[in-house]
This record gives C-alpha cells, structure tokens and sequence, in this order.
C-alpha cells in the first residue's frame, strides 16, 4: 500500500494545480498568495510583481479585509523591504523586521504591525519578477526553515505560471488584433468596392437621365441592389464586431442567432444540428471561445467558399464535444501559407483550439469543399 503524500507536499501539489486551472495573470497571481499564506501559516500575506519603474503592476494580497486594504491607500513602491526582496537573490527571514537595516516606517498608518516577516524573490530566467511576503506566524513567533522550502518551491512554480500566463494573454492580444486585421481587409475588400461601385452607378444614373431615362432607371434599379448587397455586407460585419452572447444565451442559444442572421444576409442554405446537452454555459469562457470558432468557420464558408449549402453540427461524441462546420464550397489547400497569411483566420482558430485544451481539424481540398471539425472536452 502507498505511503500517504506528506501534507505540506500534497498542498504545493493543490496550489500548482489550482493555478495551472486558471487562464489570467490577475487570477494566478491571488491563487498563488492565498496558497503561500496557507502553506506558511502566515496570518498575512502578499505577492508583488514589480512595474520597472519604482512601483508595483500588481500587488494581491492575502488575509486582509477589503475595508483594511481601501485604508491602506493606494499600491506601495518598491522600497524599504518590498524593495529588498526584489533586489535579493535568495530568501529572508527574520523574527523582528524593524530591526532589519531596510525598514524604516515603510507602511501607512493603517497598516496593522507585524513582526515575524519571511520574504522569497519569484525568480525566471530574465530575473526577479516578483516575491513572496508573508507576515506573522500564527503558531510560532517565527518562520522556520521548512517554511522557506514550501514557499521557495511555490515561488519556483509562480515563475512558471506567471510566465505562461503573461504568454496566454499576449497570444489573446495577438488573436484580436488579427481579427481586427482581417475585419479591416474585409471593409477594405468587400464594403469600399461595393461603396465606390454605388458612386459610379449614381453617376451613369444621372448622366443617362436625360438622355434615356429607360436606361437610367436601369442604373437607378442596379443602384438600388448595391445599396442592398452593402448594408447586408455591413450588418454582417458589424455582427462579428459583436461581442459573443454565448454568456447570455449560452453556447446553443448564440449559435442559433448567429446562423439565424447569417441566413437573412447570405443568400446560402444553413443547417443547424444541434445537442443542446453540450451547452451547459457552466464554462462560460470556453463556451466563448468556441462560438468564435464557428463563427469564423462559418464566416469562411459563406464568404470565401462560394458554397451552396452549409451544415453545422455541436454534439457530444464519446465524452468530448464536437463542433463541425462543413460546406460544399470551392475548397482549399489547408497548408497554403501564403492563404493564411491573407485570409481564412484558420491560425486563429487553432490557437482559441489549443487554449481550450481540444484539438482542430480542418480538412479540405480544392473542389471539394470544406469542413472544420473541433474536438474538446466537456468538462
């Protein structure tokens, strides 16, 4: 029979899975010092990540009431003993901090006293980005050194997971940034053509007027359908623009509205199969995610596919759910850099694939169509 997992090692393993769960830098960074101040029976504890400039980018702390950490004002600087840790290569710790040659009346008036203080740098490759401060042992009158291990062993993991979040949220950044990008081609490509080719009719209208009023009011008919194509090419990019209502009305419900209006703009047959078990609106960012999936799909299967029909399909199969988008269009070569490079957003929909843990296929070739297939798990 195995051993029992040592208590202290089973809670570092519960913190360094609590924070591998989350997806934001704010959200690891308060999992983290709660955990340390557990770990260390602290009564008070904080995490600090510096700003480079003299001052803290945040600062969480732990064991403090919102009405003490409103009292307290506004984010501390990097000095005093906040400072020392970020410019230490190791930890410290001490059972008196006012007798440590950096503390000099570094807090507010409201800041409640302490005493027993162990302090441990959060250290990546680049440097310190951040520390640990932990304040007053609850059932000692210091910290001991086996406290210093759990912490310098956490602080190892916050370096991680700081890291790869700080990495998750600039590929995010990256991710809108491309969809602007692709949104701003398509007002340039699809809307300003359809805009200057309404210029050009105006004017064949009111030239022809006159002359043959016959063929002007052909122009003024023609005018009229362009008017028509623009506002829906507009509708429907002003619809992406949209944030998701997957929040609102769950994954199911968005995606029903989403190909409700995509089928009074486009002129293309869509069908929905959909299993509205899979859409539980429990993970409320997952769900997110994937309503922008297909809506990319979908938005390359109406736009660029030139097809006749699209079929969508979100169901559970063998515990995992499964989004299918399948048109009947022109096709592509998937693996066509240079296609990526312009159009399509299939990198985007890869990257939102690997955030959500699931994986993206996409199968096509030219002539015979296309479908985008994700796989992900319910939970």
């Amino acid at each position: 029979m195995a051993e029992p997992l040592n208590p202290a090692l089973k809670a570092v393993s519960d913190a360094v899975l609590a924070v591998a769960a989350q997806v934001s830098v704010e959200e690891v960074l308060q999992q983290l010092v709660d955990r340390a101040r557990v770990l260390a029976g602290a009564r008070y504890a904080a995490l600090g990540i510096p700003d480079g400039a003299g001052g803290f980018s945040r600062f969480l702390v732990s064991g403090m009431s919102d009405e003490l950490v409103t009292a307290m004002g506004p984010l501390p600087r990097t000095h005093g003993m906040l400072g020392a840790m970020l410019e230490a290569t190791g930890p410290f710790r001490t059972q008196d901090i006012h007798g440590h040659p950096r503390f000099r009346g570094w807090w507010p008036d409201e800041h409640p006293d302490m005493r027993s203080f162990l302090g441990v740098p959060i250290v990546a490759p680049e440097g310190v980005i951040g520390a640990f401060y932990l304040t007053q042992k609850k059932d000692a009158p210091a910290f001991g050194a086996e406290d210093q291990e759990l912490i310098e062993l956490l602080a190892a993991h916050a370096a991680i997971a700081i890291t790869n979040a700080r990495l998750y949220e600039r590929s995010r950044e990256l991710s809108i940034l491309s969809e602007r990008n692709r949104l701003a081609l398509e007002l340039h490509d699809v809307v300003s053509q359809k805009l200057f080719s309404l210029v050009l009719t105006a004017e064949a209208a009111s030239t022809l007027l006159d002359r043959d009023p016959s063929a002007a009011r052909a122009q003024v008919s023609r005018l009229q359908e362009l008017a028509r194509e623009a506002l829906d090419e507009l509708r429907s990019l002003v619809l992406e623009l949209r944030p998701p209502e997957a929040d609102r009305d769950g994954l199911c419900g968005a995606l029903r509205k989403h190909v409700e209006v995509l089928r009074r703009v486009h002129d293309v047959a869509i069908e929905l199969d959909i299993d509205d078990g899979v859409g539980s609106g429990v993970d409320k960012g997952r769900d997110r995610e994937i309503l922008r999936i297909a809506q990319e799909a979908l938005h390359n299967a109406v736009r660029h596919a030139a097809a006749d029909g699209v079929t969508v399909r979100l169901g559970d199969h063998e515990g995992r759910l499964v989004l299918e988008v399948e048109d009947d269009g022109i096709g592509f070569q998937p693996a066509d850099d240079e296609l990526r490079s312009k159009h399509l957003g299939l990198t985007s929909m890869e990257e939102r694939a690997r955030r959500l843990g699931g994986h993206l296929q996409i199968r096509s070739r030219p002539g015979a169509g296309t479908t985008v297939r994700l796989e992900v798990g319910l939970g």
